[in-house]
């Protein structure tokens, strides 16, 4: 722990980590506390594409922690920053919430559903029938599937629920084609983030409750990994996977060393 300590920076997942739902998980606020105190740089970075920057400043905020709109990195401004630089000027029909329709026009990016260069699937609780043949027909007339993050399950204050992968998933199964996806643990999101905190990695750490995204990119990306159990991952799960992280945690507040 003593050398996770002493990081420069830190990359952090959000869902199953700071919060389940509209619940900030215990010891938060302390370990933000320290972060601010030790003059940490820090990331939240999130593979949830369906809040943008300031809303989930708001969020934490009437959970009662504030932190400065600058540490939220989201997979749908990881989305759109692809798209953008793949296609300038590109159209996308797009099945998402706010955070990623936000994100892809503020970079350009004309949102139609007629002869589309993109289908961008986020997470949305607007997912229905309709909407997926829409995409099904759209992929078949050549557009490129997109998916904002890989997460095939979320956790919430009543259980996990479907995520982005689970619902590209029956678009995938009619076309015959493969998303493409943008978030954890794809790399153009994680040298992103630490280029946002200005951090080589070698000096930083990552914080996650998945080992399939925020572990496997800690590790490929050349970060120190702590898995927290607060979230999706058990220790029992975590064992059935063949690489590990180096530090397992019940949850964040177990970060910030007693005080004396």
């Amino acid at each position: 722990m003593k050398q996770f300590r002493e990081k420069t920076g830190y990359i952090c997942d959000m869902d199953g980590v700071i919060y389940h739902g509209n619940q900030l998980l215990p010891g938060v606020k302390e370990f933000v506390d320290w972060l601010y105190r030790e003059h940490k740089q820090f990331l939240f970075l999130t593979n949830n594409s369906g809040k943008t920057p300031r809303e989930l400043q708001d969020k934490l905020a009437r959970m009662g922690l504030e932190v400065d709109e600058k540490h939220f990195y989201t997979s749908a401004l990881a989305t759109a920053e692809f798209i953008a630089s793949q296609k300038p000027g590109a159209k996308a029909y797009v099945i998402g919430e706010p955070g990623l329709y936000n994100a892809l026009y503020d970079r350009g990016i004309t949102l139609s559903d007629i002869n589309p260069d993109y289908v961008v699937i986020g997470e949305s609780a607007n997912y229905n029938y309709d909407t997926i043949c829409r995409a099904v027909h759209l992929v078949q007339k050549g557009a490129r599937l997109i998916g904002s993050n890989s997460d095939l399950t979320g956790p919430t204050e009543e259980g996990l629920v479907p995520a982005c992968r689970a619902l590209i998933s029956p678009i995938e199964m009619a076309t015959g084609q493969k998303a493409y996806f943008i978030g954890k643990p794809n790399p153009l999101m994680m040298r992103t983030g630490l280029k946002l905190l200005g951090v080589h990695s070698q000096d930083a750490a990552i914080i996650g409750d998945r080992m399939d995204t925020d572990i496997v990119a800690g590790i490929e990306t050349g970060l120190d990994t702590l898995l927290v159990l607060s979230g999706v991952t058990s220790r029992e799960e975590m064992e059935r996977f063949p690489y590990r992280p180096r530090l397992v945690l019940n949850g964040v507040g177990e970060i910030p060393p007693a005080q004396a």
